[in-house]
């Protein structure tokens, strides 16, 4: 009887013993295996989110004519090398010679930034009319602030001075 009771005692501190160490560690599992649940799920969420990117990647590919338009009209940084390229081809495009060209100031107004430019030419009062006429099509934004122009003392060339502003972001 004294052997069954001590094996029973055995058995039962075993048991308690086992409990007490193995429902910490059963616990930990636990709580490891909802992270790594959480983790899948999370993961599913991302591929989502990736695939629907890729997805609206691709259908923007469709525009890249439309956006490079954008991207002309509002340029990432406003470079002044560019624009006076720009005024000084479509100025003797149209018939007019740029004697002079100062940048006045680049402005931020929130994300948008605004140059403007003083410059003069000498031209015809025609010349000057497409010449308006070529920047107010180009994709460029390109707004007219003032025009002053004096009267020609002989034939028909006047000199006009130009104030204007662009726009970038």
């Amino acid at each position: 009887m004294n052997r069954l009771l001590i094996s029973a005692f055995c058995l039962f501190l075993s048991l308690i013993l086992g409990v007490s160490f193995i429902s910490p560690k059963y616990s930990d599992f636990k709580l490891v295996q909802g992270k790594v649940e959480e983790k899948k799920v999370e993961l599913e969420s991302q591929e989502e989110y990736f695939a629907r990117l890729k997805e609206t990647s691709e259908k923007l590919k469709q525009y890249e004519p439309q956006l490079a338009i954008i991207d002309t009209a509002l340029p990432p940084k406003p470079s002044l090398t560019i624009l006076f390229n720009y005024l000084q081809t479509a100025a003797s495009q149209n018939g007019l010679v740029i004697t002079g060209m100062t940048p006045i100031s680049t402005v931020s107004a929130k994300d948008i930034k605004e140059t403007r430019v003083i410059f003069e030419m000498t031209g015809s009062y025609s010349s000057l009319k497409s010449f308006l006429f070529t920047l107010e099509k180009s994709a460029r934004i390109i707004e007219t602030e003032s025009i002053s122009f004096s009267t020609p003392e002989e034939g028909s060339i006047f000199t006009f001075n130009l104030r204007i502003k662009t726009h970038s972001y």
